[in-house]
């Protein structure tokens, strides 16, 4: 069975903005290594991440809640519906055997703040996680300090400049 990378991010970008862009080349590349791509199933970097995926032979599973009338991604191979937002969180959360968070807002910044605290708090078994961005970089970069400081776990989201870094990151923690 293919291990499931779950992609959060933005649902504004269109195909010809890089964060689209480089969301779909995220999907290619993970769909080459033999991942399945989970996304929140709408448009922009979901969209785009499910195309890549999609279009190299990968599952594209979309986790949707019918809250905004937004229509789901046609690149979906699986559909799975929530009836809550917290709901479709949790499960965006267990099916991802990582994750990456890509460019968002107050949104993908929950989805952040879920995985990184489930996992702080031994919630949730530790998963390869990584950030791409340099907004994700520098939140990731001050919360270390103030979760250091506490004396909690660091080093739980691994901050990236390319693809091809969060590729060879996920890829190096989940094929022993």
């Amino acid at each position: 069975m293919n291990k499931t990378i779950t992609i959060f991010g933005s649902s504004l970008p269109k195909q010809n903005d890089e964060e689209y862009k480089t969301a779909y080349i995220l999907g290619c590349e993970l769909a080459k290594k033999g991942y399945s791509v989970c996304t929140g199933g709408y448009q922009g970097i979901m969209d785009a991440a499910s195309k890549g995926a999609a279009e190299n032979g990968s599952e594209a599973i979309g986790i949707t809640v019918d809250l905004w009338g937004a229509v789901p991604s046609k690149y979906l191979t699986r559909e799975i519906e929530c009836t809550t937002l917290f709901e479709r969180i949790t499960k965006l959360v267990e099916t991802g055997d990582g994750y990456v968070i890509l460019q968002g807002g107050t949104g993908t910044l929950l989805e952040l703040a879920v995985v990184w605290e489930l996992m702080n708090k031994n919630l949730l078994k530790t998963k390869p996680a990584a950030c791409h961005s340099n907004m994700w970089n520098n939140i990731v970069k001050v919360m270390e300090v103030q979760i250091n400081k506490e004396g909690r776990k660091t080093g739980l989201i691994k901050p990236c400049n390319t693809v091809e870094q969060i590729v060879e990151y996920l890829d190096t923690q989940l094929k022993f």
